[in-house]
């Protein structure tokens, strides 16, 4: 009977962690994954007229008539993306923190967004023409790099499932 002490049990229970479902239903995680396609488009085609199709004039080069309409959009997806990742705080993060999965794809791509949401608020609240090139570069690599970890999660997690 020594071996079904309660230090024993407790021994044993501590390193065993309860199956957790993380899988999120699947008009969440379809709603997520499009806000996130449109943050990444919209930010995209911001990125190719304001840097490769700015046209030209006898002043030198001048604003791309979409790269206004992509910032706003852009903005409006940011509102969206907030949303969805603040949906995620209980029905995801919280869970997969308690069972210890995919902690490091998933705490790395937190810390990414966190950057984002404060990169994204200097550009639109903080930024002036000496510091907006800085705080738009920092956006908008971080935006990429959040995207790529983005994916690896995915995949870490279906990895892990399956």
């Amino acid at each position: 009977m020594a071996g079904h002490s309660p230090y024993n049990l407790a021994m044993h229970t501590h390193h065993h962690r309860p199956h957790i479902n993380l899988r999120l239903e699947r008009w969440h995680r379809r709603s997520i994954y499009a806000s996130l396609l449109l943050l990444l488009s919209s930010g995209g085609v911001w990125l190719i007229v304001r840097y490769f199709m700015r046209p030209g004039s006898q002043f030198g080069a001048s604003i791309h008539p979409l790269e206004p309409w992509a910032m706003r959009f852009h903005g409006g997806a940011a509102m969206l993306g907030l949303f969805f990742l603040g949906s995620l705080m209980n029905a995801h993060i919280r869970r997969a923190i308690k069972a210890g999965r995919n902690l490091a794809s998933g705490l790395s791509l937190l810390s990414l967004l966190a950057v984002l949401v404060v990169s994204g608020f200097g550009l639109y609240y903080l930024a002036d023409e000496e510091s907006r090139n800085l705080w738009s570069l920092t956006h908008w690599i971080i935006g990429l790099a959040a995207a790529l970890v983005f994916i690896l999660h995915l995949l870490i997690g279906q990895r892990q499932r399956g």
